[in-house]
């Protein structure tokens, strides 16, 4: 059963909140230390700053390195170990000290294990509460740099909540609210800072594009470099007489005179100019021609591959042509030919001895009735015997006037409703079987024969006392 304790904080973190119970009758100094910090609004916005997978996780420095702190009382203040507070399992809080007695500040740590090593080096003032325990593993599971055990993305306190406050004496130095207002007008400072320092060391470049934001600078005109263009087919003209200078050329005086040299040249351009038409004019027929030969092969290869699929959808269907039909002969199979000879020889094809088919069809007409009464519906009646004798049509005729009656005409068709019955009970069978059948269970034969065994036993030791004489 858990001693009654007093004290309780909530710890806001980003991985959930962790609600510790507070030891303050063991370790009075550090849990009031702990609540004054946490008043004044020092934890808020701290990272976790050291983890170690399966030992602690660690946090309280405001600078975030792990070297800072400060305490509620000005200088450190000394350890307060008990005897009875032991490190046995994880989720306890303990404060976090220089590796030196008596160094206690802001720093705390919170055990993921059993940690006996840290027994009687460190404060243990409180534990963790409940399944807010998980959230203080899945702190303990965040990705660290293992060489300096710190977070790279390191879980932070948002805040701390205080529940039960056993030290109501406690007078903070400064509020949370307070601290939080300094910390807004310090970071606004700094901001209004780099953004000075920012615009003091700017420097302009009117040479960028300006869309607005420096309108004051001047624009300097923007020079493109321009590329001597050269076409030696437009130097000489060849429809006048006139030679057009190339911009490289060096200019003269023009003459009326038209020269040999460029009559020469126009005749060589000229040449070469019909000479290229001639050759697109030629590759382009030959391509023409390429172009109808393969649609030509195509088109007879798809009258190939219509003929040959309409052949053969005349074969499936037996539609042959006259030719085909008229050359080939149709083949019967061997089934065919036994059954034409089974029809030769068929009572249906016999003939009578004058030479007249037989004629079958009452025959035929006697089988189907037959079949009609077969297929016809079942009665059963339950008459006597002479209402059913009468109903089946079993009389007693005479052959003759002067013949006796006694001659049975079969003529019975009650037959086709007779139906199978059975009692329904069979106590008659049952009776039976129980007189007749005598049903043998091997252990009633076992302890009869152990019966009769004691029995025989017991008249011959009855037998051989009797012999005795007792006085």
């Amino acid at each position: 059963m858990a001693l009654p304790t007093k004290g309780r904080v909530i710890i806001d973190t980003t991985a959930g909140e962790i609600d510790i119970e507070l030891w303050s009758k063991e370790t009075p100094k550090t849990c009031r230390n702990f609540l004054a910090l946490a008043m004044e609004g020092y934890y808020d916005n701290v990272i976790f700053h050291r983890v170690v997978p399966g030992f602690l996780v660690q946090t309280g420095d405001k600078t975030g390195t792990g070297a800072g702190g400060e305490s509620f009382y000005g200088d450190p203040f000394e350890d307060e170990i008990h005897p009875r507070l032991r490190f046995a399992h994880r989720g306890l809080v303990a404060m976090a000290n220089n590796g030196t007695r008596n160094s206690n500040d802001s720093q705390f740590f919170i055990t993921l294990d059993r940690a006996d090593e840290l027994q009687g080096k460190h404060t243990l003032f409180g534990r963790v509460m409940g399944d807010t325990v998980y959230n203080v593993m899945k702190i303990g599971e965040t990705e660290i740099d293992k060489k300096t055990e710190r977070p790279i993305y390191p879980p932070k306190i948002q805040t701390i909540r205080i529940i039960d406050n056993p030290f109501p004496d406690i007078v903070p130095r400064i509020t949370a609210a307070e601290r939080r207002e300094q910390l807004k007008v310090r970071q606004q400072a700094q901001r209004e800072r780099e953004e000075a320092d920012r615009r003091k060391g700017a420097k302009k470049n009117t040479k960028l594009l300006s869309f607005g934001a420096d309108e004051d600078a001047e624009e300097e005109p923007v020079v493109f470099a321009k590329k001597s263009m050269f076409r030696p087919d437009l130097v000489d003209n060849p429809t006048s007489g006139v030679t057009i200078p190339s911009p490289l050329a060096p200019l003269s005086a023009p003459t009326n005179q038209p020269n040999s040299t460029s009559k020469a040249e126009e005749s060589k351009t000229s040449k070469s100019t019909r000479d290229k038409e001639l050759d697109i004019t030629k590759i382009r027929e030959q391509h023409a021609n390429e172009q109808a030969a393969a649609q030509n092969s195509r088109r007879a290869e798809i009258e190939k591959m219509e003929a040959e699929i309409r052949k053969i959808t005349k074969r499936k269907t037996g539609e042959d042509s006259d030719e085909e039909s008229s050359k080939k002969k149709v083949k019967k199979s061997y089934l065919e030919e036994e059954l034409s000879k089974y029809a030769k020889g068929r009572g249906l094809h016999k003939k009578a001895k004058d030479g007249r088919k037989k004629d079958e069809s009452d025959v035929l007409a006697a089988l189907n009735s037959f079949r009609g009464r077969l297929q016809g519906p079942m009665v059963v009646d339950d008459l006597d015997d002479e209402a059913n004798n009468e109903e089946r049509g079993d009389t007693l005729v005479a052959d003759g006037p002067g013949e006796e009656a006694g001659i049975e005409v079969d003529n019975d068709t009650g037959f086709l409703g007779h139906a199978l019955h059975f009692p329904k009970d069979n106590t008659e069978e049952t009776d039976k079987a129980e007189r007749d059948y005598e049903v043998i269970d091997p252990r009633q034969r076992g302890a009869r024969a152990r019966e009769e065994e004691r029995e025989r036993k017991k008249l011959a030791n009855k037998g051989k006392g009797g012999g005795r004489y007792r006085r």
